[in-house]
């Protein structure tokens, strides 16, 4: 059974009842629609021996292989896949999916879709063709040989986003890497400039001097590949280094760390905006932002931390980027908290939810297999969601909160939630500082927890929560006792 679909809106998916029967019969009006984010991109055209960029829109056809799920999934997958194509800079004409108990390991999707897809790029004079899925090397160039066109998957075309969206020096080398991965099984060299080794007259009857380098151009540009993907490991290993250092200090401070998670557009950096004012960049558009993003937060009644915006996640993550911002996800599995952001306004919330997860379950495996942070889930854009959807995420999600990062709406609620979430300072401490030792105070007010305070004739009077630190730097003003056992924190510092 073969089926054409066109992706629908994304906010509200189109009934099966509605798919048309064949590709051809999507009418003008229909791709239109299709066209959502118009963006640009660069073409090189080689014209004899000058080589210039023309600026334009890529025209581009979908495809995909339903193999499991619902129609409706397989319509919101297609329908992501055409987000990602006008985020990268292309107009979306059609989309096909075919039904399959498993991908053609020839073609992807079998040779009579290919026909039928050849069909397509021809009546709609697509330039590329865009497939829901990873392609091996052998699948890329039978489609390439048989459509005449360009023809990339999804994993390249996340890559192209990630590499047009990457401004810091270490998501510049993450993304770099990623592509370097995913290319390096895909070159393709056997043509003019293959260089083979010869001797004797075999060279044409030149002889000495017609050997070649003994390695054909592929090598050449493969061993170029491995070894700049050599420098990138350890620049980013050095990078590494320094945020494991930044990191560190903040651990040292006892300062509690928060972690923003969630699928790409669910407005996580909106939400980081409402609660620190950070200035952050907000689009309606995938990937929008990949760089981390880390501020400083309060709690209601005046306790600091630390909240980190992190990259999002979208179905099928390629693995190359998993694995090359590793470095940027282990501030999540590291933080204290994680808030998990949802787009209520999706049409399939929990299939974002379970995409998330996934991603975090992988990089806490190459952690270690550590436990992850306690996640807090938060429904987002309550204000853009239909009233009966956000119902029944109050009934699938009873421990949720329900915010709007446009409007402010639950705003207060989420910051009353992270407060209760976040770890408590492990030590209470009774102390009596020196009016000369405002430094002190201050401190405590700053890095611990102050229960009481009480001023004297002879001094503050504190009663504090400390990390173990902290409460060794305050010793000296702890209110008599000795010490507790297997701490440096007075006996009066009721430890739990």
């Amino acid at each position: 059974m073969t089926e054409a679909r066109t992706p629908a809106e994304h906010t509200t998916p189109r009934p099966a009842a509605s798919v048309a029967p064949s590709a051809g019969e999507l009418d003008l009006e229909e791709r239109a629609s299709l066209r959502r984010i118009h963006g640009l991109s660069t073409e090189l055209t080689d014209i004899t021996e000058v080589e210039y960029r023309q600026l334009q829109l890529e025209r581009v056809v979908l495809v995909g292989v339903w193999t499991e799920g619902t129609a409706e999934q397989a319509d919101a997958s297609l329908t992501e896949l055409a987000r990602l194509a006008e985020t990268a800079g292309s107009e979306v004409l059609d989309g096909l999916v075919q039904r399959r108990s498993s991908p053609d390991p020839a073609t992807f999707i079998g040779s009579g879709k290919v026909e039928e897809l050849l069909a397509t790029v021809r009546s709609t004079g697509a330039d590329t063709v865009i497939c829901d899925g990873e392609l091996s090397p052998g699948q890329l160039r039978q489609l390439e040989e048989r459509l005449k066109v360009k023809v990339i998957d999804r994993t390249a075309l996340i890559l192209d986003i990630f590499a047009q969206h990457a401004r810091s020096r270490d998501g510049k080398a993450q993304v770099e890497l990623a592509q370097l991965s995913y290319l390096l099984p895909r070159l393709r060299g056997w043509g003019e400039a293959l260089s083979r080794q010869v001797g004797g007259r075999a060279a044409g009857g030149v002889g000495i001097g017609g050997r070649g380098p003994g390695e054909t151009k592929i090598e050449l540009d493969r061993r170029r590949i491995r070894a700049r993907m050599s420098k990138l490991r350890r620049e980013i290993g050095a990078m590494r280094r320094v945020r494991d250092t930044q990191r560190g200090s903040r651990r040292r401070n006892e300062i509690p760390s928060v972690a923003i998670v969630g699928y790409t557009n669910a407005g996580k950096s909106s939400l980081l905006n409402q609660l620190t004012d950070a200035g952050v960049l907000v689009q309606d558009a995938l990937f929008a932002t990949l760089d981390p993003t880390t501020r400083r937060a309060e709690t209601p009644d005046g306790h600091g931390y630390t909240l980190t915006d992190t990259v999002g996640f979208v179905r099928h993550l390629p693995h190359q980027l998993v694995e090359a911002f590793r470095s940027t996800l282990e501030e999540a599995a590291g933080a204290d908290l994680l808030v998990h952001v949802v787009d209520g306004s999706d049409p399939l919330p929990d299939d974002q939810i379970a995409a998330v997860r996934q991603v975090l379950v992988e990089v806490g495996e190459e952690q270690g297999g550590g436990a992850m942070p306690h996640e807090l889930l938060v429904v987002n854009k309550t204000d853009a969601a239909p009233e009966l959807a956000l119902a029944r995420l109050r009934h699938a999600l009873p421990e949720a909160v329900f915010v709007s990062a446009q409007s402010g709406a639950g705003i207060a609620e989420l910051r009353d939630r992270i407060a209760g979430l976040l770890p408590r300072p492990e030590y209470e401490v009774d102390l009596l500082i020196p009016y000369t030792e405002g430094a002190v105070v201050a401190r405590l007010h700053d890095e611990g927890e102050v229960l009481a305070e009480e001023h004297t004739g002879d001094g503050t009077r504190i009663w504090a929560r400390v990390a173990p630190e902290l409460g060794t730097a305050v010793l000296p003003y702890a209110v008599g006792g000795s010490a507790v056992p297997g701490s440096d924190l007075p006996a009066t510092a009721a430890g739990h």
